[in-house]
């Protein structure tokens, strides 16, 4: 039977439950429209909210606006350099980028900004693990600062973002659930999960599953509910910062 218990294990200290420390901060850009730097343990992502006043075709006539997110890594992000990613139909990039744009969507109602759309550019500028889920918080953290702005600015009148949204990952190490995995623990994982959820404890994606060997759905679901636990407590842990 897997032990999933919070003990203390040799991942610096960290209990299986618990995440990396994180600190954020708003309006790092002097040039974006909304900004955030994130640090989840040693991974460290910039995002930046832009105001594109045009929306893609499907959009037009629309009464809410769009909302697209882009990712990437800068090329010593890792330990050995990345080429710079000119080939834009990288498999990988376009995969965080949906996952980034379908919850940042389920995030944000858009009706205030019909005719618009809003880009969220997400770029690890160090990565040990998690880069997609640090770029989603990051992500947040740099909508929370535009709203804000509009807010102050008069030119928004009403909060938009209705479901607040935190993520986790969550992997099965040694046959022990773990939560927020570095890249030492994910290399090694046999089976793990990305999960994107509300404050409230409502499920907007999971993203992942076995490697290797299956898995047995009972586990995926304990590991669902622990993902679910888990980014409820670091978007707190944002929000905490972003007053």
């Amino acid at each position: 039977m897997t032990h999933t218990s919070a003990r203390p294990s040799a991942r610096q200290g960290r209990d299986l439950l618990q995440p990396r420390e994180l600190t954020v901060r708003r309006s790092v850009s002097r040039y974006a429209e909304g900004s955030a730097l994130l640090h989840l343990g040693n991974t460290q992502v910039l995002a930046t909210v832009s105001t594109d006043p045009k929306v893609p075709p499907h959009m037009r006539g629309k009464r809410e606006g769009w909302l697209m997110a882009e990712y990437s890594m800068l090329p010593r992000a890792t330990q050995e350099r990345l080429g710079r990613e000119r080939n834009l139909s990288n498999g990988r990039r376009h995969e965080i980028q949906r996952l980034l744009g379908r919850a940042f969507r389920a995030s944000l109602d858009l009706t205030p900004f019909r005719n618009q759309t809003l880009v969220i550019d997400c770029d690890v500028l160090q990565a040990d693990g998690g880069t997609r889920i640090a770029s989603l918080l990051a992500g947040y953290a740099a909508l929370h600062d535009l709203c804000d702005r509009m807010i102050h600015a008069g030119t928004l009148s009403d909060w938009p973002i209705r479901h607040p949204v935190g993520a986790v990952s969550v992997g099965l190490v040694d046959g022990e659930v773990r939560l927020d995995l570095d890249y030492q623990e994910d290399v090694r994982a046999t089976a793990d999960l990305n999960v994107i959820a509300t404050l409230d404890g409502q499920l907007i994606e999971a993203q992942g599953g076995a490697e290797g060997t299956p898995l047995d759905p009972d586990l995926y679901v304990q590991m669902l509910r622990v993902g679910i636990v888990g980014a409820g407590d670091l978007l707190r842990r944002v929000q905490s910062q972003l007053k």
